[in-house]
């Protein structure tokens, strides 16, 4: 009940999984993980498909678990708003590592821009 409070997701326990939204289902996903006490969440498009109310959503969700002390590691192509809430981000292209570090500098690496961000990319 803690978990559904927390995630705003009471007035949905009876719901069925297909009559909620992208942003609802995935709250209820971070919830089911969280409900075993982890010290770390592995998010996979964590952003996709869901809309900008529910991105900002996210966003806090993740401020509030790093406040607790839960790594989380996201791998998104949602740059701008994944950049927005990571300490650290590692860029790859191909498979391989082209840039590691806080996001201020990754997103000014030419290389970056070059092959992932786009030369439009503000930084």
């Amino acid at each position: 009940d803690l978990l559904l409070n927390e995630f705003g997701l009471n007035e949905l326990r009876k719901s069925k999984s297909i009559q909620l939204s992208g942003g609802e289902r995935r709250r209820v996903e971070i919830a089911r993980a969280l409900a075993k006490k982890p010290n770390f969440l592995l998010l996979d498009e964590p952003f996709a498909g869901i809309d900008p109310i529910a991105v900002s959503e996210l966003k806090d969700i993740f401020r509030n678990l790093k406040k607790k002390k839960i790594g989380i590691l996201i791998s998104d192509h949602n740059v701008v708003e994944t950049m927005k809430i990571c300490d650290q981000v590692l860029i790859m292209n191909k498979g391989k590592e082209i840039a590691v570090g806080k996001p201020s500098d990754v997103s000014k690496d030419q290389l970056v821009k070059d092959v992932y961000l786009g030369k439009d990319f503000l930084d």
